[in-house]
């Protein structure tokens, strides 16, 4: 069961890279802001417990 859940929580990791790339391929440039956001929500995903994972997963917060 904890090969389940670091499967799920890996996946999830990588859906909010693959989102994060798919928005910055068009750009030529992004805010360390940007960067320390996606950094955090990688790492939340990667630490969290089977009840944070039980969740469905946001969209990473947009820099302002």
């Amino acid at each position: 069961m904890g090969d389940t859940l670091e499967n799920e929580a890996i996946a999830e990791a990588l859906a909010v890279i693959d989102r994060s790339l798919e928005t910055l391929h068009e750009r030529s440039m992004m805010t360390s802001a940007e960067v320390s956001d996606l950094l955090l929500d990688v790492r939340l995903l990667l630490s969290a417990t089977p009840e944070d994972l039980s969740g469905t997963l946001e969209e990473p917060a947009a820099a302002n």
